[in-house]
């Protein structure tokens, strides 16, 4: 299998492409604006001690101040112990002490950030628990031989003097002893640089920030079966090179910078395989389709022979279509992102057989995916149940929003997407044809983005590209259409 990883940076978002024989598997989307606390790890200082909630408010240099939970505090008691005994908050922190914090939820409304002092640190198959001395595996690694045979891999290779503690991820399943020790080096090594990082850091500075996309992406997503990844930032590229060549030195050499005057999504028909997953109908090259209703409660896939007609018999047809249908509904949920309960409704089949084959031929295709999946059997129905888990916003909450027009029933784009969309167009369009200037034409709320939350942004494309930009609300254009004219 020929897998690449292609990154496409700009000022306002970075998104990840993961690629397996020239197909889009898998996009991931960070936004500057929308950037999470999740994992950073502050120094912080008590503002004040409240017995009566058995927790404290800590100062760690935002608006409002950070709430932590006695629950959250570890102790003296507890650095032997994955279980943390619970004391008063009275014995645990004073007004004015400071201490190493890591956020655990993201401040939401009039509340404040959550914290812990139980600091975790993940890498792509171990977390490392620098306060506490225990080892634990992921509930779900079950089978037995192989959770003894990495706890055992693990005890070996992180020493019987260490001082820190880990948990082996579900990830780390059958994986071989190197790439163990490759994440224990990284993990001792990044937990050194916070430690120097604290002898410094004052009370409210930011210690350890969660890596951004593009560098969670080498350390998550990257093993032995990537040939290389693309990034079309010198900036970017440059800062992951640095950070291979600190913590990922084998992986050095895969990384490359994408000289093209073309965009590199373009190259790759990445741009019409999102648009294509925005959608709710999914066509198979047979003729058949698929029909994806993603709801609050769940998500339903449903399959369709369509036009194709098959050369046998009706049962042949429908075999050959739901054989088809597995493969792309397994690609479809990791494109979209689709997770929590999921039921599949392939056409009806009257063989045992073939109920057994596509049954299986699904749980190869799903094998593939990073994101952990439960699978029934087929149902008296025919229906297949599925939970998948959720790791992230699907891709259509992360790009859509509630369509105004039809009351929430369907969705639209973002004013927020399509800006960007357009600043892609622009970028294409200077560089293939000659312009004095450039007319955009869009809806009235994508025209008021622009020139206002967008505005800084406008003025960098404009230098950039060395053409001035225009703008021209239209009233009859939907939040999604829009126009680049060549003046």
């Amino acid at each position: 299998m020929h897998e690449e990883i292609l990154i496409n940076v700009t000022p306002q978002e970075t998104r990840v492409a993961i690629v397996e024989n020239g197909m889009l598997q898998e996009l991931l989307l960070e936004r500057k604006s929308r950037r999470g606390l999740v994992g950073n790890i502050y120094k912080g200082k008590v503002r004040r001690v409240l017995p009566g909630m058995q927790a404290a408010f800590i100062d760690i240099g935002l608006d409002r101040a950070a709430f932590l939970h006695a629950s959250d505090v570890m102790h003296k008691r507890a650095e032997s112990n994955c279980d943390s005994e619970e004391l008063p908050i009275a014995q645990l922190l004073s007004e004015g002490q400071t201490l190493l914090v890591q956020v655990i939820k993201d401040p939401l409304g009039t509340k404040g950030a959550r914290l812990t002092t139980q600091i975790t640190i993940p890498s792509r198959y171990l977390v490392l628990m620098p306060n506490v001395k225990c080892l634990g595996l992921s509930s779900k690694l079950e089978d037995e031989a192989e959770r003894k045979r990495l706890k055992s891999l693990v005890e070996e290779l992180a020493g019987a003097d260490r001082e820190e503690g880990y948990i082996v991820r579900t990830a780390a399943e059958f994986v071989e002893k190197e790439a163990l020790q490759a994440d224990i080096t990284f993990l001792q090594k990044l937990w050194g640089i916070i430690r120097e990082r604290e002898m410094t850091a004052k009370p409210g500075d930011v210690v350890y920030e969660e890596l951004n996309l593009m560098l969670r992406t080498i350390r998550d997503f990257v093993d032995m079966d990537v040939d290389k990844i693309q990034v079309d930032s010198t900036e970017a590229y440059c800062c992951m090179i640095d950070f291979a060549e600190r913590f990922l030195p084998d992986l050095k050499e895969r990384i490359e910078r994408y000289p093209g005057e073309r965009p590199l999504f373009d190259v790759y028909n990445i741009e019409d395989e999102i648009q294509k997953a925005l959608s709710r109908k999914v066509q198979l090259k047979s003729g058949g389709y698929l029909i994806i209703d993603q709801t609050e409660a769940m998500t339903t896939i449903d399959v369709n022979t369509g036009a194709y007609v098959g050369h046998r018999n009706l049962e042949e047809t429908i075999f050959k279509t739901n054989l088809e249908a597995a493969q792309a509904i397994a690609r479809q949920l990791r494109l979209r992102n689709l997770g929590g309960i999921i039921i599949l409704d392939f056409i009806d089949m009257t063989s045992d057989e073939h109920k057994r084959q596509v049954l299986r031929a699904f749980e190869k295709c799903i094998d593939k995916d990073y994101a952990k999946c439960y699978i029934s059997e087929i149902s008296r129905l025919g229906l297949i149940e599925m939970t998948r888990k959720r790791t992230r916003e699907s891709l259509e909450h992360l790009l859509c929003e509630d369509c105004p027009s039809c009351g929430g029933r369907g969705s639209v784009k973002t004013a927020q997407t399509v800006c960007y969309e357009i600043f892609r167009e622009i970028i294409r369009e200077a560089r293939q044809f000659e312009a004095e200037k450039l007319l955009i034409l869009a809806s009235q709320e994508v025209v008021d983005l622009l020139l206002d939350e967008e505005s800084n942004s406008v003025a960098e494309l404009e230098e950039f590209i060395g053409k001035p930009i225009q703008f021209q609300a239209e009233t009859l254009y939907s939040q999604e259409n829009y126009d680049v004219v060549l003046m």
